[in-house]
């Protein structure tokens, strides 16, 4: 129904216009009574060999939510009833930004892809905690963090910290997102001595807790092999947590979508379908790599049930979906934990 339907009525329609549509639709039909049971009814499976328990926390099921799609952790409670395992919300900064200037979100509708600039649009700090004090604990939040765009490089790992210690209390595990595309001052954020003092400053700032929380790296599906080898070693060298593989990539490689389309849309990250290919390499690398002596949430064109078995297979211990959210609809939540289950038997 939703992909014959629903979908090609909500595409007729600008992206991010459709997106706080959605929000609000999804809001108001779960406070109508029996619709939050009846979702769950349609997509929720819980099987105890679906759970998963990973940096000292244990996961319903290894399907979450990336970060991007519930930036200020307004829905995440509503969300859990599409059987959601995990959902991260943000990327949260410390203050509020309005993000670049719109349009900024794009679909690739040949290439089922979506490109975007946002720019970590999202309300900032105060407003996620608001949101996060209703957390019906349903499932694990992950707090995904970065800087603001106004920021000057001396400042940015006190905007990190800024967050991380406000949020501390509120989410399960964290996120360092330093690989945006659509951010300043982007090769600062890669350089390894750079993130060794930022992840250094943040793990002592976890320390100061009664409880720790687990702390994860976002990294970009473009990196080179040697790049990659660089992430191994900063991972053991500073006992991170784990990785997430991958956020959006800036190449436009083997697109259906016309090279005219693509120069209107202009820069920006991919997602989706196009780049499944660069983030199940990213994944097996790091993985083989590492002797899987790490955690690794797979994340990049998982559209099917197929797609999610290959990122498994590849090394990862949880996924993530997004853009195959808003093209397959939520049936792809279940049809994943379906297929998880029968490779299982």
């Amino acid at each position: 129904m939703y992909k014959s339907i629903i979908r090609p009525i909500l595409f007729r329609f600008d992206p991010e216009k459709i997106h706080y549509f959605t929000f609000s639709l999804i809001r108001n039909l779960s406070k109508i009574p029996g619709v939050k049971v009846l979702f769950r009814s349609l997509y929720v499976i819980e099987d105890k060999r679906l759970e998963r328990e990973l940096f000292g926390l244990k996961f319903k099921n290894p399907v979450g939510l990336a970060a991007g799609f519930d930036k200020n952790a307004v829905l995440y409670n509503e969300l859990a009833n599409f059987g959601f395992g995990f959902i991260e919300i943000g990327t949260v900064t410390p203050k509020g930004q309005a993000g670049n200037p719109k349009q900024r979100l794009f679909r690739l509708k040949e290439d089922q892809g979506i490109i975007n600039r946002m720019g970590f649009n999202n309300e900032g700090l105060e407003a996620a905690i608001a949101q996060l004090k209703k957390n019906k604990g349903q499932l694990i939040i992950g707090g995904n963090i970065g800087k603001n765009t106004q920021t000057k490089p001396e400042d940015y790992t006190k905007d990190y910290l800024e967050c991380f210690n406000a949020l501390h209390p509120y989410v399960d595990y964290f996120v360092l997102n330093v690989s945006c595309p659509n951010v300043d001052s982007h090769a600062k954020l890669n350089d390894k001595d750079y993130l060794l003092e930022l992840i250094g400053d943040v793990q002592k700032a976890n320390t100061s807790f009664n409880i720790q929380r687990p702390i994860l790296l976002k990294i970009a599906p473009d990196l080179n092999d040697g790049q990659l080898d660089e992430i191994v070693e900063l991972v053991k060298e500073t006992h991170l947590d784990g990785v997430i593989a991958s956020n959006t990539s800036t190449g436009r490689h083997d697109l259906k979508t016309s090279n005219e389309r693509l120069s209107e849309i202009g820069n920006g990250g991919l997602s989706g379908q196009p780049i499944k290919a660069k983030s199940t390499r990213v994944i097996k690398y790091l993985a083989d790599k590492s002797g899987k002596s790490f955690p690794i949430i797979g994340v990049g064109g998982i559209h099917s049930a197929e797609d999610a078995l290959e990122k498994i297979e590849a090394g990862a211990d949880l996924l993530q979906i997004y853009t195959g959210f808003i093209y397959e609809g939520p049936s792809l939540i279940k049809s994943i934990k379906k297929a998880i289950l029968k490779k299982a038997q």
